[in-house]
């Protein structure tokens, strides 16, 4: 069956897509956003609604994606080109060489990945991949990356990111989980708890946060710690708001033995890889976040042209317009500033990067979840009675409006985000006013 071709809805694509001209995007960048258009839409988009009302993702989609490679773009660009093809790996769908993998196309398979409009089902997916393996691959030594990349990239076992505690989230410095070697210094004994921990259910590892040394973030490190099967690990999936098919879970560990070569990196060098990891993090949920705002914020636009009120469509009230251009702008505006981080990232060092952009990324987090609040708000209320129910006409823009706690808590909540920013723009300030003042004093 040709689908007939049709004209976009107004925000429902970004302005590249609809063909305007843009500097970011080359060829390979719209040969892939095809090919992962396709792909997602078949295996993935067309099913979402269905699987997040039915609270899960069948077992068979995680294993077609592993099985296309379509869980690797999850990974930061650029892409650990040597192991994947000691792997066999040496193209993504379509075509794409690993080695030509940026972070363009990263940014591509995110929004992808997000066009049902649903945080649920790409989360049961792509979380572990994206959050919990990056360490691995920067920090793990080579035996570590041996051991466990290879089962992880291919699919054949699963794994998850394990920060927060029930006494601390956004305050990563003070989590409580221990993690003491035995006598014999063979194994680090775990004991703490997890929670909020998407994918853990079916999480074969963790990379966890735990406390090695004393107070404060110098006493952090990251291990992997075993949990299906594990003897000592308790697992217990949780109900949230939203997303209910990303496998929300309670993790307790109770004198859980992990091998100390599952130590990533060193003792005490924690702290610098959760915050360098959490940069990925959070610009995949802008980009994830920006995509969705422009789901519910294009149903809105379809709904109130077709709809009729008082004599005419939802369309000719100057109201109703108001609330779309509001929003439209917020969402234009955001999308933007995402697109610019992105070709910053594909231009900057790695070490650069991470200092300029953190705070600035954070910022770019802290808003991105209030743009969603307005545009799935805005939506809602366009759709009257239909955007509170959740079946029929309203039903999508009703799920998306559970999404918004999502946006603006998991991955740093949102004040924190904006103290962080500023925080992170003063020292970058204070620092670059002190070299150039070193600077100029060393030609005196």
């Amino acid at each position: 069956m040709v689908t007939e071709p049709s004209v976009p809805i107004p925000f429902s694509e970004p302005p590249w897509l609809l063909g305007q001209p843009s500097p970011y995007y080359n060829e390979s960048h719209r040969e892939w956003q095809k090919s992962c258009r396709a792909f997602i839409e078949e295996h993935l988009s067309s099913h979402a609604r269905e699987w997040e009302n039915e609270g899960d993702v069948p077992d068979h989609v995680f294993e077609t994606f592993s099985k296309h490679n379509m869980l690797i773009p999850n990974l930061p660009a650029p892409l650990p080109v040597e192991l994947l093809k000691s792997m066999g790996i040496v193209e993504l769908l379509g075509g794409l060489r690993v080695e030509d993998f940026d972070h363009v196309h990263f940014s591509i398979y995110i929004s992808e990945m997000k066009r049902a409009g649903l945080g649920g089902p790409p989360s049961s997916l792509s979380t572990g991949m994206a959050y919990g393996v990056p360490p691995i691959i920067t920090y793990g030594s080579k035996q570590l990356q041996q051991r466990f990349l290879p089962e992880l990239l291919r699919g054949d076992k699963r794994i998850c990111i394990g920060i927060t505690e029930p006494d601390a989230g956004s305050d990563v410095a003070n989590l409580s989980t221990t993690a003491e070697r035995t006598a014999d210094g063979k194994f680090y004994v775990v004991n703490g708890t997890k929670k909020w921990i998407t994918n853990g259910v079916w999480s074969h590892y963790c990379t966890m946060a735990v406390r090695t040394g004393g107070p404060g973030p110098g006493g952090l490190s990251l291990l992997i710690v075993p949990l299906l099967g594990q003897e000592g690990v308790y697992m217990r999936r949780m109900k949230t708001t939203g997303s209910t098919t990303s496998g929300t879970t309670y993790i307790e560990l109770d004198d859980v033995k992990v091998p100390v070569e599952n130590l990533i990196g060193k003792e005490g060098d924690g702290m610098k890889m959760i915050t360098t990891n959490f940069n990925h993090e959070r610009l995949a949920i802008v980009i994830g976040i920006t995509r969705t705002s422009r789901v519910a914020l294009s149903a809105a636009f379809e709904y109130v042209m077709e709809r009729e009120a008082f004599g005419k469509p939802l369309i000719e009230q100057p109201v109703v317009r108001n609330r779309l251009a509001r929003c439209g702008a917020e969402l234009e505006s955001l999308s933007a500033w995402v697109e610019q981080f992105v070709y910053a990232l594909s231009k900057m060092k790695k070490e650069e990067a991470d200092v300029q952009l953190g705070g600035l990324i954070s910022l770019a987090k802290a808003k991105a979840g209030l743009v969603l609040d307005e545009c799935s708000r805005c939506a809602v209320l366009l759709f009257g009675g239909n955007g509170f129910t959740r079946t029929g006409r309203g039903e999508l823009v009703e799920k998306i409006y559970r999404e918004i706690p999502a946006a603006r808590i998991p991955g740093g909540t949102e004040d924190v985000m904006f103290d962080l920013a500023i925080r992170q723009l003063v020292k970058n300030y204070r620092a670059e006013t002190k070299a150039l003042t070193a600077a100029k004093s060393s030609k005196i």
